[in-house]
């Protein structure tokens, strides 16, 4: 029997795709929003798969819905700030 591949849905684009190929904010036990860097977090999350999603996300405010809780402006920041360190990591070990 083969791997099974986790499908997540980006909040921003509705594109989807393999959890590897998205990004995951979470709620913190402190009822905030944070970007998850390992992908492993607890707590409810909510998955994007580029900067643009992000913006449209929260744009619409489908992260205060998909998280069940109110994301503070600080939060936003600091999890766009996650999200643009995790996609240049992520470009900085393609081969391509």
């Amino acid at each position: 029997m083969g791997v099974v591949m986790r499908q997540r849905t980006c909040i921003g684009c509705g594109k989807v795709s393999s959890k590897q190929r998205m990004f995951r904010v979470a709620r913190t036990p402190q009822g905030d929003a944070a970007f998850d860097e390992t992908g492993r977090g607890t707590g409810r999350g909510a998955y994007v798969c580029s900067v643009a999603c992000f913006a449209e996300a929260r744009k619409k405010g489908r992260f205060a819905s998909a998280l069940r809780c109110k994301v503070s402006p600080e939060a936003y920041v600091r999890i766009e700030e996650g999200l643009k360190r995790a996609i240049s990591t992520e470009a900085d070990g393609c081969e391509g």
